[in-house]
C-alpha cells in the first residue's frame, strides 16, 4: 500500500510514518498542500492522510483537487477541531473519512486499511492464488498450509501481484506501489525482490517473468 502523509508538524508527520512503514506500508510525507498536491499528482496513492489546516494551499484545496483528479484515492482528513459541523463540512469537500486529533495510531491504521478495501470493493480480505494464500490484515502468507515468512517489501510485492488476478504488472508499477520516493527508479531492487520471492515461495514456481513487460502470477 503507498500512503502519502501531509501534515506540516513534522514531530507528528515522521512518527505517523514511521508507524505506517513498519506495518509494511510504502510511506511519503508532505509538509504542506502546494507539495501534497504536486505528489498525488505524480503517484497514484492508495491512501492520502491529510491536515486540513496545511500552509502554503489548504488542506481543504488539496482535498477537491484531488478528489476531482484521483476519485481511486482514499482520502483521511485528521484535524483538532472534532465538532460535528467540521466532520460534515471535511465530508462534504470530497474526505472519505475524518479523524480528530488526537488519535490513536492503532486506529489511524484500521481506517487506512477500510480506505484502502473501500477503493477496490470487489477484493476479497483473503487473497488466493492455487495454494497460496496471503491475508493483508494479519499479514500473513501461506503456501499449501505451510507460513511462508516474507520481508515487507516482498509481502507487498506479492499482494499487489495477486491483486491483479493474473495480469503482468511492470516493474515501474511495483516501484511505485511498494517502495517510497526515496527509492532509485534505477535500481535493480524489484528484480532482486522477485528473485528471493521466488525462493521463498518455493515449487513449483509461481510468479512469472513476462520479458520487456513485467511480472505475473503464473
Amino acid at each position: 500500500m503507498r500512503v502519502l502523509i501531509a501534515e506540516d508538524e513534522q514531530r507528528l508527520a515522521e512518527a505517523i510514518a514511521r508507524g505506517l512503514r513498519r506495518e509494511g506500508m510504502a510511506v511519503d510525507v508532505a509538509p504542506d498542500g502546494t507539495d501534497a498536491l504536486v505528489k498525488a499528482r505524480v503517484v497514484r496513492y492508495d491512501v492520502l492522510v491529510l491536515d486540513r489546516d496545511l500552509p502554503g494551499l489548504h488542506g481543504d484545496d488539496v482535498c477537491r483537487t484531488v478528489r476531482g483528479e484521483r476519485p481511486e484515492t482514499g482520502i483521511l482528513m485528521l484535524t483538532a477541531a472534532g465538532a460535528l459541523e467540521d466532520l460534515v463540512e471535511g465530508l462534504s469537500m470530497g474526505a472519505d473519512d475524518y479523524l480528530p486529533k488526537p488519535f490513536r495510531f492503532a486506529e489511524l491504521v484500521a481506517r487506512i486499511h477500510a480506505l484502502a478495501r473501500r477503493s477496490t470493493p470487489s477484493r476479497p480480505p483473503v487473497l488466493e492464488h492455487g495454494d497460496i494464500e496471503l491475508d493483508p490484515a494479519r499479514r500473513l502468507v501461506s503456501r499449501d498450509g505451510g507460513a511462508v515468512d516474507l520481508t515487507r517489501k516482498e509481502f507487498g510485492v506479492l499482494e499487489v501481484l495477486m491483486g491483479a488476478e493474473g495480469a503482468t504488472v511492470s516493474a515501474e508499477e511495483l516501484l511505485e506501489r511498494v517502495w517510497d520516493e526515496h527509492t532509485d527508479p534505477f535500481t535493480n531492487v524489484v528484480r532482486m525482490t522477485i528473485m528471493t520471492l521466488r525462493r521463498k515461495l518455493g515449487d513449483p514456481p509461481v510468479v512469472e517473468t513476462v520479458i520487456g513487460v513485467g511480472y505475473r502470477m503464473s
